[in-house]
């Protein structure tokens, strides 16, 4: 499908297209070319989106979770219907490579999350009588209570460049379900996407029940988090927007779902099968340009397997082919902008000039765009910075350790703790390792996730969990009803 660059895009408000008045370039990562321009809206947008929220609210919140569970199912059927339309727009803006944009950007997890989420739910609970003593309150008896999940109110959602539409639907279809209203602020890099997916939501769902803004800057995203008509802010990108987010949510007293910055690390025991763990840090090094949150980046190693792992490692760097990410062959497309790119090499460049010795990568690919080889720096340590931060970038790191307390120590060493992962001969002793790593997920022998356990970080990783049944007690306020029984 071609892309028509002059397209005008507009910005949904309460069931009704709004034309911006200005508007910025998207770019698409791997050949500079543009994509589209995007619509800047302005605080003052911002705001009209978060009333229209507002205004809409009464109507949602009452209807039947069985009601709204079926305006779910009709959106996931029409996104089935015509997401395929949307591949290159998409992978154009994201970058992505044309497998992952086929499979997981505008399909999978995206219209899964949706259906998934449209099947009732029983969310609340009763407690169990209470034996009350006769008090001033009143006499002696027994009490009742009822916990009751109610809507939040209106969730501003404010989404990453990495996986724009998935991210989104994540974080919209538990907060439909429990009742709220939405405004959706996608990242700037790509939000074509999700305007796009904006046309199917503006014909399915009633007015005003979600709506989207697309800035450029900081402005859109921060009047949503001061507006009083805001009740919660979920938010996915990097831990210091998130901490900027919280403070100033504050004073409004935002309830927040926070899925931050994260250093994955992935312990390899002395009895650690070697070819099963490079497998699993191989599947992830290069996917999506190791723009992902939940990448094994930081392998902390035992010595005695050490050189070997680190060797595997380097021949596996050769074998992920940087490329266009329209050729089918290509692993590593480009990450999202020039910015980003700079600021990948600089981990880089921070490595090596604190003493680690550069395996593989490094180079910047001869060719336009914005791409990183992918990249193996051993001989770290844990106070390298290229070790304590988050590159989002192809770029592992590897350390060695002399035994579990040590490995578990340098694990725990950082401020992160979003996804970690332990790789032992024996399951129970990865097991007892992985309950004592500070890490809000991890992976024993493998680096899948399970799609329906609570995910969410530790640390500065973030605040609270969604995914399954926890999704919806996210997005979701605890109300006790009491009466004398």
């Amino acid at each position: 499908m071609t892309i028509d660059v002059d397209e005008q895009w507009k910005l949904l408000i309460g069931g009704s297209w709004i034309d911006a008045g200005a508007s910025y370039e998207i770019v698409d990562p791997s050949t500079m070319a543009v994509v589209g321009h995007a619509p800047e809206a302005t605080a003052a947008h911002a705001a009209d989106a978060a009333r229209a929220a507002r205004d809409a609210l009464p109507g949602w919140r009452g209807l039947s979770m069985a009601e709204r569970g079926a305006h779910l199912a009709r959106l996931a059927d029409a996104l089935e219907a015509r997401c395929h339309e949307w591949v290159d727009l998409v992978q154009a803006e994201t970058g992505s490579t044309i497998n992952i944009t086929e499979t997981m950007q505008v399909a999978g997890a995206f219209i899964d999350r949706f259906r998934y989420y449209s099947r009732p739910v029983d969310v609340n609970e009763t407690v169990a009588p209470f034996r009350m003593t006769k008090t001033a309150l009143g006499p002696a008896g027994l009490l009742g209570a009822y916990v009751l999940r109610q809507p939040v109110g209106v969730v501003a959602c404010i989404t990453p460049y990495n996986f724009p539409l998935v991210n989104v639907a994540g974080k919209i279809a538990p907060a439909l379900m429990m009742g709220n209203t939405v405004v959706i602020k996608p990242a700037p890099q790509d939000p074509l996407g999700i305007l796009r997916f904006g046309e199917v939501l503006d014909e399915i769902l009633p007015p005003g029940v979600v709506n989207i803004v697309v800035g450029s800057g900081p402005e859109v995203g921060a009047a949503l988090v001061e507006s009083h008509d805001v009740n919660m802010i979920s938010f996915t990108g990097s831990s210091p927007v998130g901490v900027r987010i919280v403070e100033a949510g504050a004073r409004t007293m935002k309830r927040n779902l926070m899925e931050l910055g994260g250093k994955g690390a992935l312990i390899m025991t002395d009895d650690a099968d070697v070819d099963a763990a490079i497998g699993g840090i191989a599947s992830v090094w290069g996917f999506h340009s190791g723009q992902i949150c939940t990448a094994p980046t930081r392998v902390i190693c035992h010595r005695s397997i050490y050189d070997r792992t680190v060797s595997a490692l380097a021949g596996i760097a050769g074998m992920l082919p940087v490329g266009d990410p329209l050729d089918r062959s290509t692993i590593v497309g480009p990450v999202i902008t020039e910015t980003h790119r700079d600021r990948v090499e600089a981990f880089i460049r921070s490595g090596t000039e604190a003493g680690a010795t550069l395996v593989a990568g490094g180079e910047r690919p001869d060719r336009p765009g914005f791409f990183v080889s992918p990249t193996l720096l051993a001989d770290c340590t844990a106070d390298m910075h290229v070790v304590r931060e988050e590159a989002f970038g192809p770029v592992v790191v590897v350390l060695p350790h002399d035994g579990d307390d040590e490995a578990v120590a340098i694990a725990n060493d950082s401020e992160y703790g979003l996804f970690s992962y332990v790789y032992a001969g024996d399951m129970s002793r990865a097991f007892d390792i992985a309950q004592r790593v500070e890490s809000g997920n991890v992976a024993l022998n493998g680096v899948q996730p399970h799609m329906e356990a609570p995910f969410g970080g530790f640390k500065m990783s973030g605040i609270g969990r969604d995914r399954g049944v926890w999704g919806l007690h996210a997005y979701s306020e605890v109300q006790a009803v009491n009466w004398p029984s």
